[in-house]
């Protein structure tokens, strides 16, 4: 075991914090018994490189009853927990991550979660894939393929796939049903919403909120803002998503003219340079800005930085830029993934069906991986299938099932 963290005093607090999701998540509890019986991962090495937090401390976990060696690293500085590293780093896993780390402290705890050679690895947002085919193509030698978390890591693994540069099968875990339908709509829904309250302690109703993009994450966060009492407005380039949040009950226009309308505008698209100078010149003073998007890139603090006369810290995780009319533009957690930055990120019982597309994509690639060409596999319809049985059951709602007599109408051509 090696390990490169912050402080294994915080040890304590990270277990604990392990436990209380435990609690809370009973389709790793159920994979993990049977994990723990059949070893599925035996004499295997897995990297993970996912927001390094106490859900994701049991997912690791739960890959190491099934006889992984596992590294792991966060996906981003600000949303790493140093108690849950400390408790990780006891229990005698690696770790590679810290709370803050810089972009070249980042860059190497990725470089050292790869270096011992995986044969699986799970990644968020393609930080994983990218040093693999770009930097480190020798930590790949022994790489039977990986899973994908998100939106973004899924349109650069099209790209790849596109240009055919793609040297290994990954399985596309943000495509299944069980985690895009409800990890991205309501999971980034009810923790941005968490995390922008918690840390502002400002009212939400009776607010105009811009919501850049409508897509499934976009869509949950103002679906949760209209529940709050906000008056939203929904920003797109996609004609279809567009009808679909005017259909919604949602006002839909430009940002150009949304910028001087929003009390709060809040982006979760996957592209860069949504909210930018020209929309900065027209917002109100004292208006916030947050991004539950992946990549720090979606609010421009560059162009923050360029246009401001100052920037002062108004709170922990809310910087204000200081226009030269004297407004006050309020950025969140430095423009990066609010809802884990600055709050908890998503609800246990969302990821753990997240999660469990995870490890059972994990195990599909032990199985059957070196069997596959390189290229991006939908995640197969029986594991989906199984986690959201798993989670019906453990909720204690029923499913009716098809008589043979449907079954043969449905089939009838």
């Amino acid at each position: 075991m090696s390990c490169s963290i912050r402080d294994i005093t915080l040890a304590p607090l990270g277990h604990k914090r392990i436990e209380w999701v435990k609690s809370y998540m009973p389709v790793l509890k159920e994979l993990g018994e049977r994990f723990r019986r059949e070893k599925p991962f035996s004499g295997l090495r897995v990297s993970v490189c996912v927001h390094l937090e106490a859900k994701t401390a049991y997912l690791g976990l739960l890959l190491r009853e099934g006889g992984a060696e596992v590294a792991i690293t966060g996906s981003n500085p600000l949303s790493t927990k140093d108690d849950i590293c400390a408790a990780l780093a006891e229990d005698g896993m690696n770790v590679y991550a810290w709370f803050g780390a810089t972009p070249e402290e980042y860059h190497e705890h990725i470089r050292q979660t790869l270096e011992f050679k995986p044969h699986v690895v799970i990644d968020d947002g393609g930080e994983f894939v990218s040093m693999l085919h770009d930097e480190h193509p020798e930590y790949a030698e022994n790489l039977i393929g990986g899973c994908e978390e998100t939106t973004t890591g899924i349109l650069k693994l099209r790209a790849r796939v596109k240009n055919g540069n793609l040297r290994f099968p990954m399985m596309a875990v943000n495509d299944a049903n069980c985690k895009h339908l409800f990890d991205n709509r309501h999971g980034t829904g009810q923790s941005t919403w968490d995390a922008i309250m918690y840390t502002t302690n400002n009212m939400v109703t009776g607010k105009t909120v811009v919501v850049a993009g409508y897509g499934f994450c976009s869509s949950g966060i103002a679906m949760r803002a209209k529940g709050l009492g906000a008056n939203v407005i929904v920003t797109e380039v996609n004609p279809f998503r567009a009808l679909e949040a005017a259909m919604d009950g949602f006002r839909v226009m430009k940002m150009d003219d949304a910028a001087p309308l929003g009390d709060i505008f809040v982006t979760a698209t996957g592209c860069r340079d949504v909210i930018t100078a020209r929309h900065f010149e027209k917002m109100k003073d004292g208006v916030l800005l947050a991004n539950s998007g992946h990549f720090d890139v979606e609010v421009s603090r560059t162009d923050l930085e360029k246009m401001a006369v100052k920037k002062i810290e108004r709170k922990p995780f809310i910087d204000g830029y200081v226009m030269p009319d004297g407004r006050i533009l309020n950025l969140m957690a430095e423009g990066r993934l609010v809802n884990i930055t600055a709050g908890n990120g998503h609800p246990a019982e969302i990821m753990d069906l997240s999660f469990a597309i995870q490890a059972l994509s994990a195990e599909y690639l032990a199985k059957h991986g070196r069997g596959l060409a390189p290229g991006l596999y939908s995640v197969p319809e029986s594991i989906d299938r199984s986690v959201a049985m798993i989670k019906l059951g453990a909720m204690g709602l029923g499913l009716d099932v098809l008589t043979p007599e449907q079954e043969a109408y449905l089939g009838a051509e």
